[in-house]
């Protein structure tokens, strides 16, 4: 798939809105722009696009925001989440869409940012309707954007999507299920955090506070105990926590005791935004590593921890190994090509924290200047030859 020629992170930030049917709105006319108070929020975030579609026949709200398409097609999971606001389902893609042009570029993939939102219950048993409808959205986009599986989606519903757009990826029976390679990588992460704050990367002894038993943190347990460390783990579903407990030895403590519990590693594999004002002070770590997006609420937590002084693996860099997985699938690689790749992110770690200490600033801000000097390099490149 080939990107626009003409593309640029700090293009003007636009919203589509589209609208199959106004049989929802009678006053409204299909195609008719209407007034948002968030524009704001879209000049902050500098997204090249932000695209929204309902589909009253199905039931389907969904947003995709692109952020960028300097590197590529901009790719990116759909999270199916039972937002309290449609300002709040705009703004996680917002920030998602851009942790994922930076975990890209981190990564040294050829790929953009992107990220859709569907709104509500991703409980339900009537899929395919709403996915295919999710399709036409994609494919609306004309590859500038490509999707595959998140929170609350699963490779079954990428089959729908297929029926109405080839820009998916995470299809049943090739790439699949990308939360093994992510686990790899996060795995691979926190030997690399252990390396540079004890000198050596065994995790023989050491203790891990896991925040988060589904496919990932499941994955990633069986790693760390096949390699010595002690997990104590919580998620809001007991089935999965009694999964691990069984399985990796760890031991089960309430979903708010996680931030208190004494260890060397707090691995957060849920949601973000869960190091914030109320957290911050309770953990009792020394480093902060783990598979969840935009783990720090503000940009000023991250500051708190290098102040506290915890080691962080900025998390758009150490789990890149889903995304790793899904351009696997794009370019046709092997699984183990993927595996390998994602054990990259070792040595990319290392170089963050390399930059951070020579520069003087917090691990988080190391990982976007790398991040951002091979946009801007590649971007100067493509300026030359439009």
């Amino acid at each position: 798939m080939k990107a626009p020629a003409k593309s640029s992170a700090s293009s003007s930030p636009a919203v589509s809105i589209r609208e199959p049917s106004a049989a929802a709105d009678p006053g409204h006319k299909p195609g008719e722009r209407r007034s948002l108070d968030l524009f704001a929020r879209l000049a902050e975030h500098e997204h090249e696009q932000v695209s929204l579609y309902y589909d009253p026949s199905s039931g389907y709200r969904g947003i995709i925001a692109i952020h960028s398409t300097v590197l590529g097609p901009a790719l990116g999971g759909t999270r199916f989440w039972n937002y309290s606001s449609e300002e709040d389902a705009l703004i996680d893609a917002l920030r998602l869409a851009r942790g994922m042009t930076y975990k890209a570029a981190v990564a040294g993939l050829n790929l953009g940012g992107g990220k859709s939102v569907i709104i509500g219950d991703n409980r339900t048993t009537r899929r395919e309707a709403l996915f295919r409808a999710h399709g036409r959205h994609v494919e609306s986009l004309k590859g500038r954007y490509v999707t595959a599986e998140d929170v609350g989606t699963s490779t079954g519903d990428m089959e729908f999507i297929k029926a109405e757009t080839d820009h998916v990826t995470g299809l049943i029976g090739k790439s699949g299920d990308p939360s093994p390679v992510t686990a790899y990588g996060v795995y691979r992460g926190i030997k690399a955090c252990a390396r540079y704050r004890y000198g050596s990367d065994s995790l023989a002894g050491k203790s891990v506070a896991l925040q988060g038993c589904g496919s990932v943190g499941y994955h990633l347990a069986r790693l760390l105990a096949a390699d010595g460390a002690a997990i104590t783990c919580t998620d809001i579903d007991p089935q999965r926590v009694k999964r691990v407990v069984e399985e990796s030895r760890a031991k089960p403590v309430g979903t708010d005791e996680i931030y208190d519990v004494p260890a060397n590693v707090f691995a957060p594999c849920a949601l973000g935004a869960v190091i914030n004002d109320q957290t911050v002070d309770r953990l009792r770590v020394e480093i902060v590593a783990g598979a969840a997006n935009n783990q720090l609420a503000e940009d000023r937590h991250g500051e708190l921890l290098e102040q506290r002084q915890i080691t962080y693996a900025p998390d758009y860099v150490i789990n890149g190994g889903g995304l790793i997985n899904v351009n696997a699938e794009l370019h046709g690689w092997a699984p183990e090509r993927a595996r390998s790749k994602a054990g990259e992110i070792y040595d990319t770690l290392l170089r963050v924290f390399e930059i951070a200490r020579e520069e003087g600033v917090p691990s988080y801000r190391a990982a976007d200047r790398l991040a951002e000097q091979r946009i801007a390099a590649i971007a100067k490149v493509r300026r030359n030859f439009v």
